[in-house]
């Protein structure tokens, strides 16, 4: 059986080289920890799609099922799942993200 709200969570994220599924959006991030995640996309320069979950609970409810990862935001690199705050926050301090970044062929200012 087809999920409507997994069909577009799925056209998100592949249609988009960098979504972020967050609270709020990135010029208005509506929690500490989605703002935390456009903060570090930012200084990076790197151009992302922000989905804003406060808009519709089945989007909310439906990302959360979709990744099997219950907290927002939700950061996806090329239709890959990469985490939640601490994670991105954790892969920029390290370079990680950088690296992933580069990998992806996905323009980010150089640290």
């Amino acid at each position: 059986m087809s999920n409507p709200i997994f069909n577009k969570i799925a056209e998100d994220i592949s249609n988009n080289d960098v979504a972020l599924y967050m609270k709020g959006t990135a010029d208005m991030p509506m929690c500490g920890f989605s703002g935390a995640v456009v903060m570090i996309l930012k200084r990076m320069g790197v151009s992302f799609k922000d989905i804003n979950v406060l808009e519709s609970t089945e989007i909310r409810e439906g990302i959360k099922q979709f990744t099997n990862w219950p907290t927002i935001p939700q950061l996806y690199i090329k239709g890959e799942f990469v985490g939640g705050c601490d994670i991105v926050k954790e892969m920029f301090e390290s370079g990680e993200l950088a690296k992933l970044l580069e990998s992806h062929n996905i323009t980010h200012n150089k640290q």
